[in-house]
């Protein structure tokens, strides 16, 4: 990469770790470290739950996923609205007024310290994963394009990251995570207007290309539990996914417990609720637009550059040989995607699009035995989706622009893995630490241990990412991993507005939930992760009700 396009890198990583440390007020205490005191406006709180959300992952697999399969993915968010209106009227309210610092301490209130401590350390063990694979996003994709080792690119997002994270605590992330909104949206617009310049054809017959490999199909309403995206498993699994993830996870909770009153808490979500949905799609789009490029200008046949140098080494002759049917089936696609451009009439356009979708087949099969090559020798299991998006960045773009892209890749995984150490450094001293080892010990000290648990999360993130890297789209991995704990833990926050739940019953209902739904992630492995979420707040819902009546009775 050029040296000025590093050189907007620096200057952004030096921009946001400064100007993050210089507006953090009172992290003497613990209401200011944690909760900023309550005094951050709605705009700055809502726009920090969406960049916790929009995270290295959005910017790199889930454009991918729109290269490579187009739209269906917007469907996981159909139920985010339904979610933000159900939490603004029950849990926020709940949580914003009752004093606590974190989502788990309001359930020793409720129920006991057993499930309080439970709920808390799935949290833990369920963020601090999903975190490892937030980092891996830009790490090993940084790793393979630009050659540099792993740690490298780890320590190139992780440093800066722990560094205003344990100086100015939760409003060094917040105000942090405004500016990086700002870069990622930019950043996405600059690619949309790059592919629109340099796209050999009009808009309209981009689209009609995009739609005719099935990239814009945006609904699916046939009901399959085997289907990950599909409008009944975004409005329904989604909706229990994002309730507990707005609702129950700490990262996000401690977001809205800044704002300065419930109203203004409610107004930050509301602002997700608004806009997630059309920036989720905007993202995918642009992986669109990428895929319908690459008719007319041809992409690699391997995106990662180290397996594709470790395929020429060891198998190049075979290698060669598929490179020769590539650039020969790239033509003929190419000849055939000009000719659904430049058809007269419908019956015109529908021949050249029939023969079009045949080159198309041809070149899918010629890659599939790429990556089969790759995966022979390499030993692993081999995807490009997250690879498609920074090879066209620093391939298309002109300079400057990509070192923007890669600024607001790296400015996308700091706010995502900044609220996430900073919600576990928070959890882990306020619910484990303070709760059970050191219960009376003045702010300065909860302080300390605070920074010594960010910095411990960020290692065990950057140990847990090198595994998150081989499981293949990215995002797909953070919600697997989150969806396999997020509907029990949610269940258990919903037994707590059942006046007749008790202790005992939520913690058997917790394990209960997550007994099934691990029972069905291995048992049942064709049902989609997001029915996970589902089945576990049923079975937390129903053991829980169902305990509560005995006792009662």
């Amino acid at each position: 990469m050029h040296w000025i396009n590093w050189a907007i890198v620096v200057a952004y990583l030096v921009f946001v770790v400064t100007d993050g440390i210089r507006k953090s007020k009172d992290t003497d205490t613990m209401a200011g470290y944690f909760a900023a005191n309550k005094s951050l406006p709605w705009w700055v709180v809502g726009l920090s739950v969406m960049a916790t959300q929009l995270s290295a992952v959005t910017m790199i697999g889930t454009t991918g996923q729109g290269a490579t399969d187009g739209l269906r993915f917007v469907q996981l968010y159909f139920g985010l609205p339904i979610a933000m209106v159900i939490l603004g009227v029950t849990l926020v309210p709940m949580l914003h007024g009752s004093g606590v610092f974190t989502a788990y301490e309001f359930l020793e209130r409720r129920f006991d310290a057993k499930t309080r401590s439970l709920t808390a350390f799935l949290f833990l063990l369920s963020r601090g994963m999903s975190c490892g694979a937030i980092i891996a996003a830009p790490g090993v994709v940084f790793s393979a394009v630009f050659g540099i080792p792993l740690a490298w690119s780890v320590a190139l997002i992780g440093i800066p990251t722990v560094i205003y994270t344990m100086i100015g605590g939760v409003q060094a992330v917040a105000w942090a995570d405004v500016k990086q909104m700002f870069l990622i949206v930019i950043a996405l617009l600059a690619i949309v207007a790059v592919l629109i310049f340099q796209m050999p054809i009009a808009p309209d017959d981009a689209l009609r290309i995009a739609g005719a490999t099935g990239r814009l199909k945006t609904f699916d309403f046939s009901f399959d539990l085997s289907e990950t995206y599909t409008f009944w498993s975004g409005v329904l699994g989604g909706t229990f996914l994002m309730l507990s993830y707005f609702g129950t996870d700490q990262s996000q909770v401690q977001r809205y417990l800044t704002a300065r009153s419930v109203d203004e808490a409610k107004s930050s979500l509301l602002m997700s609720a608004y806009w997630k949905i059309p920036l989720q799609a905007l993202v995918l789009l642009v992986g669109v637009g990428v895929f319908v490029y690459s008719q007319f200008v041809r992409p690699p046949l391997l995106f990662n550059p180290a397996h594709e140098a470790a395929v020429s080494a060891e198998r190049g002759a075979a290698y060669d040989d598929l490179q020769a049917q590539y650039a020969n089936a790239f033509t003929l696609r190419e000849t055939a995607a000009l000719s659904v451009a430049d058809a007269a009439d419908d019956a015109t356009a529908a021949t050249a699009m029939g023969v079009f979708l045949a080159r198309e087949a041809d070149i899918q099969v010629i890659r599939g035995e790429a990556l089969g090559l790759a995966a022979e020798v390499t030993g692993e299991s081999v995807t490009d989706v997250n690879y498609i998006i920074p090879r066209f960045v620093l391939s298309e773009l002109p300079l400057g622009l990509a070192g923007l892209f890669i600024a607001g890749v790296i400015a996308a995984a700091m706010s995502s893995v900044a609220a996430e150490l900073n919600s576990l450094a928070t959890t882990s001293v306020i619910d484990f630490y303070r709760r059970w080892v050191k219960p009376e010990a003045p702010d300065a000290h909860y302080l300390r241990i605070s920074r010594g648990a960010t910095a411990f999360w960020g290692l065990f993130a950057c140990i847990v990412a090198t595994y998150a890297a081989t499981l293949g789209s990215l995002i797909e991995v953070v919600n697997r991993f989150g969806s396999f704990f997020y509907g029990s833990i949610l269940g258990v926050f919903l037994l707590a507005m059942i006046p007749r739940a008790r202790g005992t019953g939520a913690f058997v209902g917790l394990i209960a939930g997550m007994a099934t739904v691990a029972a069905v992630t291995f048992g049942a492995p064709s049902v989609s992760f997001l029915w996970h979420n589902v089945i576990g707040a049923i079975v937390v819902l129903a053991v829980g009700v169902a305990m509560g009546d005995r006792s009662g009775a």
